[in-house]
């Protein structure tokens, strides 16, 4: 048994206070989000473009997605019942609201929303159980966020996701921040923590803690972001945090829904390629280099179709489609693929299993 507290959020308790991060598109779905569940954590679907496999997603993507969400809840639900099973909704989505309410009619625990500030996301789950975490990276965000709620619809966050500058794909920093936090620190660490940002979490978890006080409920705060062992989680939890979000070590497990060929991009990369990337969402991300990165060095790849998939988008400034870099990572086709990633994703050395990576970071 873990000796960790379990991670409660309103009336949900999971028994490990681990949350697995959201991946897409297509790698974090049914099946790796009910194993998490039934290991005692959190399980996250992805519904960044989740219905890319629906035979009208071409014609038709929001329809594609918001009937595949629907699905993969249910699958998950049969795969884990009991379960605590949520969604991760990224504010960028065109058309957000409508996923936000499609996940919660669909039963979602949780939902989890970052890629911008989800200023009105308690008005699309009013009058469902559905609990709303925002995503927030610093101090000044999560003020935002908490005084936002509190005025305009007087409540607050029922978890607060802090996601730091190690964490993979889209992040809530620009360059130069990213550039400070990994100054003077070597990539190599074993523990790659940055007493810059500590302080920072627990600046948010201040923060947090006088909006539970008014609205007398617990918030928990969970940090994410380079989380890949049980000495990272220990460390959070020391900084005041009450739980993790995890996700690049999740990728590597049997039950991951991503190609085999996606995860053995994550065994063979090197510390070296992991970078940083620009990203058509609007926001750097943390990517393995590949071809197709290498070729995106070289100049704006063509864009042959639009999938309408982020509320601002102008095709003829993005260097690539996102959507479709991340289609061909979820198939497999990696020549083509932009392939997200956290900090830590050079250490995976072999495919392992969900229940193994949860009683690794909780110390089993």
């Amino acid at each position: 048994m873990s000796g960790l507290k379990p991670l409660t959020i309103g009336g949900l308790t999971a028994r490990l206070p681990v949350i697995q991060g959201g991946m897409g598109v297509g790698i974090s779905l049914s099946s790796l989000a009910a194993a998490v569940a039934r290991a005692g954590g959190i399980g996250i679907i992805s519904a960044a473009q989740i219905g890319f496999r629906e035979p009208d997603f071409a014609e038709d993507s929001q329809a594609a997605n918001l009937r595949a969400m629907e699905k993969e809840m249910k699958k998950a639900r049969e795969l884990a019942p009991g379960g605590i099973i949520g969604f991760n909704i990224m504010v960028a989505t065109r058309n957000y609201a409508e996923y936000v309410k499609t996940a919660a009619r669909a039963g979602a625990d949780l939902i989890i929303s970052g890629a911008g500030l989800p200023v009105s996301l308690p008005e699309y789950v009013k009058g469902t159980a559905t609990k709303i975490a925002p995503i927030v990276s610093s101090v000044k965000a999560a003020l935002v966020i908490c005084k936002m709620w509190d005025r305009k619809y007087h409540t607050a966050p029922d978890l607060v996701v802090v996601e730091g500058p190690l964490a993979g794909g889209h992040l809530g920093f620009d360059r130069e921040q990213l550039s400070e936090l990994e100054a003077d620190t070597p990539r190599s660490c074993e523990t790659f923590h940055r007493k810059e940002y500590d302080e920072e979490i627990r600046g948010i978890i201040a923060l947090v803690k006088q909006y539970a006080q008014k609205y007398g409920k617990e918030i928990p705060v969970v940090t994410a972001g380079g989380v890949y062992s049980h000495e990272d989680v220990l460390h959070q939890l020391e900084l005041g945090a009450d739980g993790v979000q995890v996700a690049t070590r999740f990728v590597t497990t049997e039950e991951c829904d991503a190609p085999l060929a996606y995860k053995q991009a994550y065994l063979d990369a090197k510390e070296e390629d992991i970078v940083i990337v620009k990203s058509p969402v609007g926001m750097p991300g943390r990517a393995i280099r590949n071809a197709f990165l290498r070729e995106v060095e070289k100049g704006k790849q063509a864009i042959t179709y639009c999938y309408r998939c982020l509320e601002h988008c102008d095709q003829a400034k993005i260097p690539y489609c996102i959507t479709e870099a991340l289609i061909n990572a979820a198939r497999g086709n990696m020549d083509r693929a932009l392939v997200f990633c956290g900090s830590n994703a050079w250490r995976a050395k072999k495919i392992e299993t969900v229940d193994g990576v949860m009683r690794d970071l909780c110390g089993e």
